[in-house]
């Protein structure tokens, strides 16, 4: 943790120093171009500004050659600065083109960062999402026709069985299962009684 804190310090420490070294140096460009006062203060805080929204822009994704095209700009302004104050210009003697340019960058800096900031991204093709959820929805499957309900079979109508058939069957059926262990069933019953075989399943439901 204390390693990682060491290393943020360092980075920040750093990026401090370059930052107020290249202020400077913008500055004392502007200052000895002609711009005195506030305006010469003015200078780096918009080469920055126009670097750091051109950045932006950049990593957003969107328009990136317009991203570019204004972080070189801006990135061109900013290193000229450096060298030029390396000894390279005479700060007392500035030439008139280094005045022109001077004089001209408030114009730049605001085309460019109006351009930065009300550029609209792409919007997405319509077209693609409709083809792209068109294949990703699946064609509905064909339900089976309908089968007709089958019919329930006729009920058959009820055989009237005297009692006292159906008293002689109980004996029969008591017989049988004294004999055999297991009750009677319809067929035998039939049998024993010798009655038709609606009857006999009649009799076997009384049972």
């Amino acid at each position: 943790m204390r390693a990682q804190l060491a290393r943020v310090d360092a980075v920040l420490v750093q990026a401090l120093i370059a930052a107020s070294l290249s202020f400077a140096h913008l500055h004392d460009i502007a200052s000895a171009a002609g711009q005195d006062g506030w305006k010469a203060w003015a200078y780096p805080i918009s080469v920055d500004l126009l670097l750091v929204a051109a950045w932006r822009r950049l990593r957003s994704g969107d328009a990136k050659a317009s991203g570019w095209c204004w972080f070189v700009i801006a990135l061109t302004a900013s290193l000229g600065a450096n060298v030029a104050t390396a000894g390279l210009l005479d700060l007392t003697h500035v030439p008139a083109w280094l005045r022109i340019l001077v004089a001209g960058w408030p114009a730049v800096a605001f085309l460019g960062g109006t351009l930065l900031a009300h550029t609209t991204p792409t919007p997405p093709d319509n077209n693609l999402d409709v083809i792209e959820d068109q294949e990703a929805t699946p064609e509905p499957t064909p339900e089976p026709p309908a089968q007709p309900a089958l019919e329930a079979p006729p009920e058959r109508p009820a055989v009237p069985v005297p009692a006292a058939l159906v008293d002689h069957a109980r004996k029969v059926a008591a017989d049988h299962h004294t004999r055999t262990g297991t009750p009677i069933d319809t067929p035998t019953l039939r049998a024993r009684l010798g009655v038709p075989a609606p009857m006999a399943e009649a009799i076997a439901a009384q049972l």
